[in-house]
């Protein structure tokens, strides 16, 4: 009889619905698309640094460069990070960037 109950009570326990959903996983992440004008990219490795560097900033999802145009487009979580921040990676990297237009 202990076995059917124990079978019983895993077996609602299992199915139970969960209505609690953390408050962490109610949060929607925000994507901001941002593109920078970056300097000093002179060179073929100039690009990856810079993609490098920006894409070690917690929340950058994806890192696009452009080395003709010099620019860098850059999808990343607004609720993890900011463009200033973005930036500034790329400037400590040595290549100053900066929105653009």
């Amino acid at each position: 009889m202990k076995k059917i109950l124990a079978l019983v009570l895993f077996g609602l326990t299992a199915t139970a619905p969960i209505t609690a959903i953390p408050a962490a996983a109610q949060a929607v992440a925000a994507e901001q698309t941002v593109t920078f004008a970056v300097d000093n990219m002179t060179c073929a490795l100039c690009p990856i640094t810079v993609k490098r560097a920006m894409e070690g900033v917690a929340g950058v999802r994806a890192v696009e460069i452009d080395f003709e145009a010099r620019t860098a487009t850059v999808i990343f979580d607004t609720a993890a990070t900011s463009a200033d921040a973005i930036a500034t990676a790329s400037a400590n990297a040595g290549y100053p960037a900066r929105v653009s237009g």
